[in-house]
């Protein structure tokens, strides 16, 4: 589900809010357009990415993270720890990466697409 070399930064991307397909390329330039339309599709597929489509000229797309999406958070932040940890043991401290995960606040009435409580 969370395979891939990208599915795991555009998960990152739509914790923090919904993302229209520029707005992802724009963060992540180095993946191609196709590439990142058939991440979100997979996961989209899977319950993880939630598509909203707005009836308007030009259409509109939205990508969001659905409760089961969220709930990788803590995953991800545990992987962005263990790197932080071991890049030293592994002789990779001089290409450790930024890793900017980190716990977010959320109110306690918060919803998702889904209109699930996260």
């Amino acid at each position: 589900m969370i395979s891939g070399r990208w599915k795991a930064i555009i998960l990152y991307h739509l914790f923090e809010s919904p993302r229209r397909l520029s707005e992802l390329q724009r963060l992540l330039p180095d993946v191609s357009q196709k590439m990142l339309i058939q991440q979100l599709r997979e996961m989209e597929e899977h319950g993880i990415v939630h598509r909203e489509v707005f009836r308007q000229v030009p259409p509109r797309v939205e990508y969001s993270a659905t409760g089961l999406g969220f709930s990788f958070e803590p995953v991800l932040q545990a992987l962005c720890e263990w790197g932080r940890k071991h890049a030293v043991e592994l002789d990779e401290a001089d290409r450790l990466a930024n890793c900017p995960v980190q716990p977010r606040q959320r109110k306690a009435d918060s919803t998702v697409q889904t209109g699930q409580p996260i």
